[in-house]
């Protein structure tokens, strides 16, 4: 099992707009590193939706850097790798449109979404949102922090190839047939 986590939280509704993103490394099965920040979103614009669901105000980040300024290490953990989200249309539209607001060059990888495994593996769950599928794992964590939502979401396909005694990601998808796609910016 070797893949990376990601979650992005916004600042408003658009989603170039975001303001904390985290990055989970699984590597052998085991959560190996973890990378979080800060970010200053494009004009500074939040939205009271939005910091009462992260906490997140522009107090927060008035004097951290852009994603323009994060975008050489983030890329370097997401490149050629599988990278994994909770509901990846959201996820891989912010960093699809931070990207393209500050002109940089895309990572090239491929990504999965954890809600179709989730769906796949435990169908019998009320709903598949993370906290959802947190509390049926007995996962503690504190929902819309994107570092605690990483480390739930890489904590998805583990507990599913344990449940379906698979070795490893590619087993995982193949054997449940949730699609993996490249990234496309």
């Amino acid at each position: 099992m070797n893949f990376v986590a990601i979650d992005f939280e916004t600042a408003n509704s658009k989603r170039n707009s975001a303001c904390s993103v985290a990055v989970v490394e699984v590597k052998d099965g085991k959560i190996h590193d973890s990378y979080y920040a800060l970010i200053k979103p494009p004009g500074m614009k939040f939205d009271y939706f939005n910091i009462q669901i992260h906490g997140i105000t522009p107090e927060d980040v008035r004097n951290k850097p852009t994603f323009a300024e994060i975008w050489p290490e983030l890329k370097l953990r997401l490149e050629n790798k599988i990278v994994l989200a909770h509901n990846a249309s959201f996820d891989m539209s912010v960093l699809k449109y931070a990207i393209q607001e500050y002109n940089l060059v895309p990572a090239k990888f491929y990504h999965c979404c954890t809600v179709s495994i989730a769906r796949k593996i435990w169908p019998e769950l009320e709903n598949h949102k993370l906290d959802t599928v947190g509390d049926h794992l007995h996962i503690d964590f504190n929902h819309h922090n994107a570092l605690d939502d990483a480390r739930t979401c890489a904590a998805i396909p583990l507990f599913a190839s344990e449940k379906i005694h698979v070795d490893n990601f590619a087993e995982l998808v193949q054997k449940i047939d949730v699609p993996v796609k490249p990234f496309k910016c």
